[in-house]
């Protein structure tokens, strides 16, 4: 029977001690480095990472469709489930004497061959699909910066493939998450900034504002209702996890178990803090009224308007190398030398090809279909229920046999229903949404 990581880890700490090569397990080659972050440099990186330019939108599409008594239950009850699930999960970074440095890798070597690719093309669809909405969300950072200062800004697919420019420059030149470091302290500044100049605008208009009149009534037919909030459940589980723990894992120094549970700790901590902190105060600033892009909306002063924009668009900068990461780690595995530094010359050129490839098509997809709810819900939805909740459960169930007790596997089975149920008729409410949006805009729409 396979053993999990909460033993193996132990007994690897005791081959150390006897003179081993201090590892007490085997660990897949990889391009990108391992063992080697704090907890507290990856825990910044979850809080910095998930408060990011998406916090502009959560407004309208979590909280809108709820109203105030389901937003805040499901707020909170996502939040506890992903927490949960993400702990879970990280108890499994080891078994059977084998680290998983990938997602895909645990569920090939847990279930076979057929788990480890349909794990790879989830996971890859959701990295792709949330790319693509940094680069948007990028683009209309920037756009709105323009509006600023002329009438006539140019269209958003300019400021796509310019954002789209910067972001495969800090992927070519900071290949790694590790190489993140350097780079933490500046997000974490800029992610104060803009939440802090945000939060200030919020309360003065929510004040300022007519609050006897206010709308946070929820709007449309029933079935528009229901479907619009199975999108804001996808869209809660979004700005809570990111399907692609393992690989995050696998930087964290050991115990490699504890020390992401303690960042998992500090994310579901002062980084929700902030993230539904934003949200809430913009539903309260505006009710129903609150805008997809919350920029857009805001009566502060032009400087504010810029210095929000301008600070969330650096920000995400970092935050979106988090969440392509894995993707740039299976391209570099497979096409550089190992052997070679990341920065060797030939390395370096096929990094040049392979991000070049990625951020092109990426770019080139955003700016032919520029709708923001729907790369937030459809990857919340499609990939993130199993990813974040079935599999794990699959995987101890797997693993632990009968050792877990009969109430044990009714918990397990019982989240691997629900979140199945779940996900399936959140995936409709996405599809639903996309198709009202293709018929609505046309290709490379200027919104």
């Amino acid at each position: 029977m396979a053993s999990s990581s909460l033993d193996t880890e132990a007994g690897a700490g005791a081959q150390h001690k006897a003179g081993g090569d201090g590892s007490g397990y085997t660990t897949a080659a990889t391009a990108h480095a391992v063992d080697t972050d704090s907890w507290q440099q990856v825990g910044l990186l979850l809080v910095t990472g998930f408060n990011c330019a998406y916090v502009l939108s959560f407004s309208n599409l979590m909280m809108v469709p709820l109203g105030w008594g389901w937003g805040a239950a499901c707020l909170l009850l996502l939040a506890a489930a992903a927490w949960y699930a993400n702990w879970l999960l990280a108890g499994l970074h080891v078994v059977d004497g084998q680290r998983f440095i990938r997602y895909r890798d645990l569920m090939g070597f847990v279930f076979g061959r057929k788990m480890y690719y349909l794990t790879w093309f989830l996971q890859f669809t959701t990295l792709l699909l949330g790319s693509m909405g940094f680069i948007l969300l990028g683009g209309r950072a920037l756009k709105a910066i323009s509006a600023e200062f002329t009438q006539t800004p140019p269209r958003l697919q300019w400021f796509i493939a310019a954002t789209g420019f910067v972001y495969f420059a800090f992927a070519y030149f900071v290949p790694t998450i590790s190489a993140m470091r350097n780079w933490l302290a500046t997000s974490a500044a800029l992610t104060v900034t803009f939440d802090v100049a945000l939060l200030a605008v919020l309360v003065r208009d929510g004040r300022s504002n007519d609050r006897s009149g206010r709308d946070y009534s929820i709007h449309g037919t029933g079935a528009e209702k229901a479907f619009n909030a199975l999108g804001a459940v996808a869209a809660i589980l979004v700005c809570n996890t990111s399907g692609l723990l393992p690989e995050i894992q696998s930087t964290l120094r050991k115990p490699a178990v504890g020390n992401m549970r303690r960042a998992l700790a500090l994310q579901y901590t002062v980084g929700a803090a902030g993230y539904y902190g934003i949200s809430v105060a913009g539903y309260w600033a505006y009710g129903a009224a609150a805008s997809e892009y919350l920029p857009n909306q805001l009566s502060g002063p032009r400087w504010a308007s810029v210095l929000i924009n301008a600070t969330a668009f650096l920000q995400s900068i970092v935050s979106q190398h988090l969440f392509t990461v894995p993707i740039h780690e299976g391209m570099d595995t497979g096409l550089q030398r190992l052997e070679e530094g990341m920065f060797s010359r030939y390395n370096m050129t096929r990094r040049l090809f392979a991000r070049g490839l990625l951020f092109g098509v990426n770019v080139f997809v955003t700016a032919l279909f520029p709708f923001m709810g729907d790369f937030v819900n459809l990857f919340g939805s499609f990939a993130l229920f199993p990813l974040t909740f079935m599999f794990p459960s699959m995987i101890v169930l797997k693993i632990k046999g009968e050792c877990d007790g009969r109430w044990g596997r009714l918990w397990h089975w019982g989240i691997i229903v629900v979140s199945s149920a779940v996900g399936l008729a959140t995936s409709a409410a996405a599809v639903r949404l996309i198709l009202h949006n293709a018929s609505v805009y046309r290709f490379f729409a200027d919104t």
